[in-house]
């Protein structure tokens, strides 16, 4: 059960920062509410994750989906560039995430 608490806390973080991508520095309305409804449950679930899971683990993991979960929604959804510099640090970072999950 920590890891799928895990795994929503992930991408709900995936949700926060892109809605904070939105909201043009808090000046629009709905994107800034959706960000902060999805902060609060990612870190409420990442918290509940932590009482099972190891700090570094848990954390890792919780960031990893973050970064490469708002790295993926940029390219296919915000017109960002998918070049072969960025596509290796997300390699390098899930690779990170595997062996984080197996130590």
């Amino acid at each position: 059960m920590p890891w799928i608490l895990l795994l929503f806390a992930g991408l709900l973080e995936i949700v926060w920062a892109v809605a904070m991508k939105q909201t043009a520095g808090f000046t629009r309305l709905w994107p800034t509410a959706i960000m902060g409804v999805a902060m609060i449950g990612s870190f409420g679930l990442l918290a509940m994750a932590m009482r099972e899971l190891p700090l570094g683990t848990a954390y890792t993991i919780w960031t990893g989906i973050g970064a490469v979960g708002a790295f993926t929604v940029g390219i296919l959804f915000l017109g960002e560039a998918l070049t072969p510099m960025r596509i290796g640090a997300a390699v390098l970072i899930v690779t990170g995430l595997v062996v984080m999950k197996l130590a």
